[in-house]
């Protein structure tokens, strides 16, 4: 199965795409935070042998990764760029696919994590919950009647669920109009941030949108208006592209990007992310000759530490700078 990057779903010229992550603790261990190192060892081995087989996931101590290996994985959304901050006592679970992978010892004890291309929040959260209900077939979850489940972060209390959808807005976003949209989205309980979740800048016109709210609303429903709100800001994003694509400014601007990333030497990670995105709306725009799935490799594989992974070193600024301006040559002429 192809990663999720590579694949092409539903509403996939917007939503790049989705990812369902379930948050639970074992109900016979403190929270992470407080435990010692081997006491999260002992947790991490007891929820391995919790995960049936039949999941195909492989086992992976944090503290056997490089630097370069664990960023990398952060940048492919694989896990939190908290998670990637310390190996100590933590240890990830990972599907061939890159699919599902679960975060052992980050904030809980379990952060089970599905991904698929596209708007594929229904699909994402059967195979999120499937999973879930067998890990929890052999251990138990710390689970209250009134709370749901308990967290660390009372945030997360409830059902555990963080839905989210990567949305590609660069029309929206010349717009001036993510701040407004922002403001409306959280009075219906959602929050849009960078693609990197809190804190992040949205690079490349890359947003996550996301449900806020986990406590008194069932998954389905939380689903159901995540895809709501996500079908609209695709319509209006299509609107706005449309109307931008019929402006000779535009497009020069568009060919001018084509242009850059098919001839650069140099290319630094804020520099090639801002072509980028504009040569994706033009690929998704008819403009360009481009398979957007083509395109969205690039954007997750020439981070810095994902050059640096694929060098098998630590690069230099420049050295990464030269290789991803290579890379994207080579990316855009196959």
């Amino acid at each position: 199965m192809a990663k999720w990057y590579l694949g092409e779903g539903e509403q996939s010229d917007v939503a790049i795409s989705t990812r369902i992550r379930l948050a639970r603790n074992l109900a016979d261990y403190p929270f992470p935070a407080r435990l010692d190192t081997k006491s999260r060892i002992a947790v991490n081995e007891r929820i391995r042998d919790a995960v049936p087989q039949a999941a195909n996931l492989h086992y992976i101590e944090m503290k056997t990764l490089t630097q370069s290996q664990i960023v990398s994985m952060a940048e492919r959304h694989l896990i939190s760029p908290e998670f990637a901050s310390s190996s100590d006592g933590r240890a990830l679970m990972l599907s061939d696919s890159e699919e599902i992978s679960i975060m052992l010892n980050e904030e809980d004890h379990i952060r089970l994590q599905v991904m698929k291309p596209g708007l594929a929040l229904s699909e994402a959260y059967t195979l999120a919950d499937r999973l879930d209900t067998a890990i929890n077939e052999r251990v138990t979850f710390a689970f209250d009647e009134r709370l749901g489940y308990l967290t660390q972060c009372p945030t997360n209390l409830g059902t555990g669920m963080r839905a989210s959808v990567m949305l590609h807005l660069p029309a929206l976003t010349a717009l001036n109009r993510i701040q407004p949209l922002a403001a409306t989205v959280s009075k219906l309980g959602l929050t849009i941030r960078g693609a990197y979740g809190e804190g992040s800048a949205p690079m490349g016109d890359l947003y996550q949108l996301s449900n806020q709210v986990t406590l008194g609303i069932s998954e389905k429903a939380a689903i159901e208006n995540l895809k709501t709100i996500v079908l609209q800001l695709a319509a209006q994003e299509r609107a706005a592209r449309t109307e931008f694509l019929k402006d000779l400014e535009t497009e020069d601007m568009i060919y001018r990007a084509y242009g850059i990333l098919k001839s650069a030497r140099l290319l630094n990670t804020k520099e090639f992310m801002q072509l980028i995105s504009r040569v994706r709306m033009g690929a998704v725009g008819g403009l360009l000759p481009i398979d957007p799935k083509r395109i969205n490799e690039l954007m997750v594989s020439l981070q810095p530490a994902g050059l640096n992974t694929k060098a098998g070193r630590t690069l230099d600024a420049r050295e990464r700078d030269e290789l991803r301006a290579k890379c994207v040559r080579e990316g855009l002429d196959a």
